[in-house]
């Protein structure tokens, strides 16, 4: 135990310096994404995220919107555990084979109108895999896409910035 502790002293503080207060400008974006969710979806829009394939890279940044720092849910953004609670369909990876079937159940299963959202490189173009015998490639050839949000994997920030795009090109 007091090698550990002597390991620790030794080795400091290894994580990055949090952002400034106001740091590339989240507020501002935030409260725009939170009013045109009190236009559209009268207070709160929900989500529901679906893995099909991914490294898991993109659902860490998912998972960063939900931190103390960004702090999503302020602006009315909330992520669901079913589909049929759900405004839009997050989907991040290549559509493996595997997850083809519970990903149009799962697009199946949310009631209209619903919306998706196809975050990262792999959701957006089929990524390293492409189409192949594992894989359906892009979300876009399994269920219709509304949104793309390109990156490896896409920031917070560019996140929101697709979000921002989806409200702004939805109709409700």
């Amino acid at each position: 135990m007091l090698r550990m502790f002597a390991r620790i002293i030794r080795t400091g503080i290894v994580t990055e310096p949090a952002p400034a207060p106001g740091d590339a400008g989240l507020e501002p974006l935030g409260i725009e994404v939170r009013r045109a969710i009190d236009r559209r979806f009268a207070g709160s829009l929900a989500i529901r995220q679906v893995d099909a394939g991914s490294c898991n890279g993109c659902e860490l940044e998912i998972h960063a919107l939900n931190n103390p720092y960004y702090a999503v849910e302020r602006f009315g953004v909330h992520f669901v555990a079913s589909p049929r609670h759900a405004d839009a369909l997050l989907v991040t990876g290549p559509v493996s084979r595997h997850m083809e079937a519970a990903l149009r159940r799962t697009y199946d299963a949310m009631p209209a109108p619903k919306w998706v959202i196809a975050a990262g490189d792999c959701a957006c173009t089929g990524g390293e895999l492409g189409v192949g015998y594992a894989s359906c490639g892009a979300v876009a050839n399994v269920i219709p896409v509304d949104v793309l949000i390109p990156g490896c994997p896409p920031s917070p920030i560019a996140l929101l910035l697709g979000l921002r795009r989806l409200l702004a090109s939805c109709s409700v």
